[in-house]
């Protein structure tokens, strides 16, 4: 491990609760996925399989941040184990209808339940900023290191879910994922020492961090990012069947993570000068750019190539987005801060899934890449028309020593973002 991830790991905890945030967001990677690939080999109905991967999605949007908003406030041991058992409960209600055939919205229902899933990275990334608070380059490298977890399980995560699915039962890959919430989640709650302090309640009367108008445009511009992804999952596995290696479509969802795991490797690396919205936006572009070759794909051995370039902008805009939000979000905050932009990407999949669905069935899976072709290009014009919310703004001047001899800490707030991200 190159040192300044090493260095990272010197303080007390920190690989105990990065490998149960591992375990913990397997789910993230393998969830969705696998109820596609459960759905379509029960029902053969990609419409069907992808609306409830998007009722997953959009339950953990509007589910995700309540959860969060709690965690801030009462501590991540006394909220995140009630709502990870709420989540398995339904899993296995899911899957329970779908082997004995019940009626279709039974399965909505209980898709809908699973979404109590809490956000485990945002649980993570936590941790990260409470104990490298006021040491931007170690967090830097710490918000890398969880991209890169983040990636592993985009690796792993699909392989297992959709293989275990095919190979053995169609239920296998969204079991998995639930016992590895299980596990994650409560070896994680069980280490005390690393959790961030909870804020009492009267420091929320400010109401929600979405109230931020930069936080907002990182969400939007997630909402278009997340239908890049939910889009590239389903019509992938869509397009492996329509070849003939339907089980091959986890190793080429594999080659889209490690395309981001090793670029967010190298960017960890980096001590970056500037301010983070200059890289930010021009991850997003470059992200839409990347998802034109997809629509000229037209065998498996190409798609891989294509989604491997893809992956590449992924982990470096996904790192100086939680940059970002350091930044615009309230410490008290920043838990639910964090899950807001999980939330945007949640509500994109949702979209994104549901869309690549409807357009497999109706036109075939070569058509399918139109989607996260038009969500790449919205997600580069919502970023370009909120880049001046990002920006840092011009400290006004002051005059007279009264004015020069302010509290410290007082100034602007964004200025001060740019010196801690841009050291």
């Amino acid at each position: 491990m190159p040192s300044p991830y090493r260095a990272i790991f010197g303080r007390p905890g920190t690989k105990s609760f990065s490998t149960a945030g591992l375990l913990g967001r397997m789910p993230l990677s393998m969830m969705g996925i696998g109820i596609v690939t459960m759905i379509s080999q029960l029902t053969g109905r990609y419409g069907l399989a992808g609306a409830l991967s998007a009722t997953l999605a959009l339950s953990a949007a509007v589910l995700g941040p309540q959860i969060s908003r709690l965690v801030d406030r009462h501590g991540q041991s006394r909220v995140l184990r009630p709502a990870t058992l709420v989540s398995i409960a339904a899993v296995a209600g899911l899957l329970l209808s779908a082997q004995q055939r019940w009626p279709d919205w039974t399965l909505f229902v209980f898709a809908a339940c699973v979404g109590c899933v809490p956000s485990v990275g945002s649980m993570i990334r936590a941790r990260w900023a409470e104990i490298y608070r006021g040491s931007p380059r170690e967090l830097h490298t710490a918000y890398s290191w969880e991209s890169i977890v983040d990636e592993m399980c985009f690796i792993f995560g699909p392989i297992l879910s959709i293989g275990l699915s095919t190979a053995w039962f169609p239920e296998a890959g969204p079991l998995l994922a639930a016992v590895f919430l299980a596990v994650g989640v409560f070896w994680l709650t069980a280490q005390r020492a690393t959790e961030p302090v909870p804020h009492p309640r009267e420091q929320h009367a400010k109401g929600s961090a979405l109230g931020s108008r930069g936080l907002q445009v990182l969400v939007v511009t997630f909402v278009a990012t997340g239908a890049i992804f939910g889009a590239i999952d389903v019509v992938t596995v869509a397009f492996a069947e329509e070849v003939g290696h339907k089980a091959a479509a986890s190793l080429v969802l594999a080659v889209y993570a490690l395309g981001s795991c090793l670029a967010g490797a190298v960017f960890g690396l980096l001590h970056l000068k500037g301010h983070a919205s200059r890289r930010w936006v021009v991850g997003v572009c470059v992200m839409a750019v990347s998802m034109v070759p997809l629509q000229l794909v037209g065998s498996l051995p190409l798609l891989a190539v294509a989604l491997f370039v893809a992956g590449l902008s992924v982990a470096p805009t996904m790192v100086t987005t939680m940059a970002l939000i350091e930044e615009h979000v309230p410490r008290s905050q920043l838990t639910e801060g964090m899950t807001w932009t999980s939330t945007g990407l949640a509500v994109g999949v949702a979209l994104g899934s549901s869309a690549a669905g409807w357009v497999v069935d109706a036109a075939g899976a070569a058509r399918g890449y139109l989607v996260p072709g038009a969500a790449g290009l919205l997600a580069a014009l919502v970023a370009f028309a909120g880049y001046r919310r990002l920006r840092p703004q011009p400290t006004a001047p002051v005059a007279g020593p009264a004015a020069a001899g302010g509290l410290p800490g007082q100034g602007d707030p964004e200025r001060q973002g740019e010196e801690s991200v841009g050291a």
